[in-house]
């Protein structure tokens, strides 16, 4: 059986070189996160941040997808590592739904596979880039 296809992401010059630290200190705990996310921005297009365009997820911005398999519909903001704080809405781009969601546009679907080992698709729905931080209160939609 063949991998699915994946779309076209899109990352910004200055995200993949930080990335690209955070990676080399993440293989040891996590492994397979860590080749994963090196397998996506191998084939990532780089760009300048200013040239990303407005309807790709990236560090800060506040992205909404649907579970293809479950029709649920969440939210969460794109964060750093030391920011992440699922309860408040704030996804690391170093957990298995970060990797997935970085880089891809509206209407993008893309396999990923969650934490128990279970492979889902999830599409993108909306990016908003203009989002404040997310808040305690605000949590994850469900």
């Amino acid at each position: 059986m063949s991998k699915p296809r994946r779309p076209q992401i899109t990352i910004a010059q200055e995200t993949v070189t930080r990335l690209e630290a955070l990676v080399e200190g993440a293989s040891a705990k996590a492994p397979a996160l860590a080749e994963g996310l090196l397998e996506e921005l191998a084939r990532a297009r780089i760009l300048p941040a200013a040239r990303v365009p407005a309807d790709v997820a990236a560090i800060g911005s506040r992205v909404t997808w649907r579970d293809e398999a479950t029709g649920r519909v969440q939210t969460a903001q794109l964060v750093w590592p030391e920011a992440a704080d699922i309860e408040a809405g704030r996804a690391s781009v170093l957990t298995p739904i970060g990797v997935a969601l970085l880089g891809l546009k509206i209407g993008a679907s893309f396999p990923w596979e969650t934490r128990s080992g279970e492979t889902r698709t999830l599409t993108v729905l909306a990016v908003d880039h203009a989002a404040p931080p997310a808040t305690a209160r605000d949590g994850v939609a469900s």
